[in-house]
């Protein structure tokens, strides 16, 4: 897959750190070892020094040149600790009780990146989405002008005459069950970064309703409709339209007849779904009956990368998240 060896090979340009906070869990530490043996990253894992060295001998995994750093004993505590407190003072977070939380690698992690220790996070394979996303909202927090995080798919279906050469980005797929139109303006604006930052398209969104220019009216259809005016005034550079029906956004015969005037019907490659329902059954619906391949979720509107895995992730799995933060690290740098 060409797009992924581009991505690993622009993560081992990068040499970003990025701290996995599941530090003794088995795939975990197979995938510290491909990271590690193929330059992809520079790799810290959060744990017991001596648990991670067993876990290791077990598994009969190499994990030389990786960052071992306990959470408990570390030397940073006390000033991470300091920076917690002064981000939550309005919820009035006491130090000992942030120096608790610190005890636990979800907290750290973000608390690394925040000190500017750490350039992303990735985390998931034993922990569940909230879990990992709630220190991440309090500490890190959303990019400025933002306030919605959500999260994108890569979907590769197999046809180069759809999207970017076969290569399609939909959203929100993981996150927002019900957006509002600002944050669905916001998720498609994120999306469009996150889609030249991984893939290197030049994005042309499609805001998705089952109604195309007024084909039907419903405060559903209102929502889409204005969430791309938010979008063109977040955004003026963007090229997006909407409301626009699946079909009008993909086909060119489509698109000539429900809106001949666009400049992204027919020719869409991110394709912004209206909530999590239809982007959840719909990526898997590609997925599944198109054999599509899906990567993903990628976390965005975070003010640095983190992202989530699927509790049935594999070795591989992670090593391509940790490829694609490393790729976003460098992209918050630009």
């Amino acid at each position: 897959m060409k797009l992924l060896e581009r991505v690993i090979k622009n993560a081992q340009e990068y040499q970003k750190r990025i701290v996995l906070p599941e530090g003794s869990e088995p795939r975990t530490l197979r995938a510290a070892e491909i990271i590690l043996k193929e330059n992809i990253a520079r790799i810290i894992l959060l744990g017991s020094p001596a648990e991670i060295a067993q876990v290791a001998d077990e598994i009969g995994v190499n994990i030389k040149g990786a960052v071992i750093v306990d959470p408990k004993t570390d030397s940073r505590r006390e000033a991470y600790a300091d920076k917690m407190v002064e981000i939550r003072k309005s919820k009035g977070l006491a130090k000992e009780k942030a120096l608790a939380m610190l005890n636990d690698p979800l907290v750290f992690a973000p608390m690394m990146i925040k000190a500017g220790d750490a350039d992303g996070e990735v985390a998931g394979a034993i922990n569940a989405t909230g879990d990992v996303l709630r220190p991440a909202f309090q500490f890190v927090k959303t990019l400025p002008g933002v306030s919605v995080v959500s999260g994108a798919f890569i979907m590769f279906v197999n046809d180069p005459h759809f999207g970017h050469d076969g290569i399609l980005m939909f959203a929100d797929c993981a996150v927002m069950p019900d957006p509002d139109e600002k944050q669905l303006a916001e998720i498609a604006v994120t999306t469009a970064k996150t889609a030249k930052a991984i893939v290197g398209m030049e994005p042309r969104i499609a805001m998705l309703s089952f109604s195309t220019k007024g084909s039907a009216q419903h405060p559903l259809v209102d929502k889409v409709a204005n969430a791309t005016k938010i979008a063109k005034e977040m955004d003026g550079s963007l090229k997006i339209d909407g409301e626009m029906q699946l079909d009008a956004a993909l086909m060119p015969e489509v698109a000539k007849l429900k809106a001949p005037d666009s400049d992204v019907a027919g020719r869409a490659n991110v394709l912004v779904f209206p909530g999590l329902e239809a982007a959840n059954i719909g990526y898997k619906l590609v997925q599944r009956l198109a054999g599509a391949e899906a990567i993903g979720p990628i976390l965005q509107g975070m003010a640095a990368p983190i992202n989530d895995l699927s509790r049935g992730c594999s070795a591989s799995d992670i090593v391509n998240l940790v490829a694609i933060t490393c790729n976003q690290a460098a992209a918050f740098e630009k």
